[in-house]
């Protein structure tokens, strides 16, 4: 039987909610629930993140949610989606008010404004994320 549309997941707003779960909820079992059992997420320039949900869990728990303070913005540039993954090109913005060594490794806080380039590559399994590769 052929696929019908109404069959193939909204990625992009499976992207969406995924996103909010880390931005909006901070909350890493919320995280977890949006992924596949055996999800990968790698910030490539500085090589965090983790593999596995166990991995994972931490990272969020304890590295990546905490980090973010409540003023975070999102500027989209550009999404383009295909079949299996989303790729998402933003500006963030921030305070830089908290240790970000899984973006800024080696910098203390600053107080200051910060805006930085993203590019998020998130493939997908079905309706659940297998992998973020953060640029």
């Amino acid at each position: 039987m052929a696929a019908t549309e109404s069959d193939t997941p909204d990625l992009g707003a499976l992207f969406d909610a995924h996103v909010a779960t880390e931005f909006a909820e901070k909350d890493a079992d919320a995280a977890l629930a949006t992924m596949t059992s055996d999800p990968t997420v790698i910030h490539v320039p500085t090589l965090t993140g983790g593999r596995g949900r166990d991995e994972l869990h931490a990272f969020y728990r304890d590295w990546f949610i905490p980090s973010w303070g409540d003023d975070v913005e999102i500027e989209p540039i550009s999404r383009t989606i295909d079949a299996e993954r989303v790729v998402d090109e933003f500006i963030m913005r921030f305070a830089h008010e908290r240790e970000m060594p899984f973006c800024l490794p080696g910098i203390a806080p600053t107080g200051r404004r910060v805006e930085i380039p993203f590019v998020v590559i998130m493939g997908f399994e079905g309706d659940r994320v297998a992998y973020e590769h953060i640029y």
